[in-house]
């Protein structure tokens, strides 16, 4: 009948409406939520924004993501124990140069990083030193610089600055070796205070490893 059809369209209307009342509610709901984070965002406002509904919601989702999920910061160890083995050196002179080239560089790298790598311990700065592991350049450093002896402008002066970086290095790894025993010895200080003479040791064979590099004529 007529009054049937009519309470039926009536009934269909009325949940539309309460429908979209629900929709209106969980968008303001979701402006409000919202608002704060969208402050937080650089040259953006409510009153700016175009008044479409899905535009909004975009930005909305947008800057909600960028505020709580910043970027994680990159991982400061460069080298691990997953890094591959470096290759038996053969003993040419010109893979020795390459190879006091790259230990320069993971001396570096060690020395910019240093705070960050340190907190993993005394055998993460070993593994860059070249003594724990044969992940760094800094392994067999010594046969190396040994091998370009006679390409030394001067040998004395050269061997000379050897023996000082050798000294650096073996006091910068008996150092770390020592920050991670010190705390159950009778040897005074803290793990802190052996990586931090271990990292003055490190920028001191750098020093000697820049003298061996103008002997050499080579760029690091």
């Amino acid at each position: 009948s007529y009054c049937s059809m009519a309470a039926s369209c009536y009934d269909k209307v009325s949940t539309l409406v309460q429908h979209k009342s629900i929709m209106n509610k969980l968008f303001n709901l979701l402006m409000i939520i919202g608002a704060a984070s969208l402050q937080q965002v650089k040259g953006f406002s409510l009153s700016d924004t175009p008044q479409d509904r899905r535009t909004i919601l975009k930005q909305l989702v947008t800057s909600v993501t960028v505020v709580s999920f910043p970027p994680s910061p990159s991982n400061a160890l460069l080298l691990d124990n997953t890094s591959p083995d470096l290759p038996a050196f053969s003993g040419s002179v010109a893979e020795a140069k390459e190879r006091f080239k790259l230990a320069v560089a993971d001396i570096d790298d060690l020395l910019k990083n240093y705070d960050a790598i340190s907190k993993g311990g005394g055998d993460n700065v070993r593994l860059y030193l070249g003594t724990q592991g044969v992940k760094s350049h800094m392994y067999g450093i010594m046969k190396a610089l040994k091998t370009l002896k006679d390409e030394a402008d001067d040998i004395v002066e050269y061997t000379e600055a050897m023996d000082s970086f050798e000294a650096y290095k073996n006091q910068a790894e008996g150092a770390a070796y020592q920050s991670m025993f010190v705390e159950h010895s009778s040897a005074k200080g803290t793990p802190e205070s052996f990586l931090k003479t271990a990292k003055g040791d490190v920028v001191n064979l750098r020093k000697y490893m820049g003298d061996l590099a103008v002997q050499l004529h080579l760029d690091v």
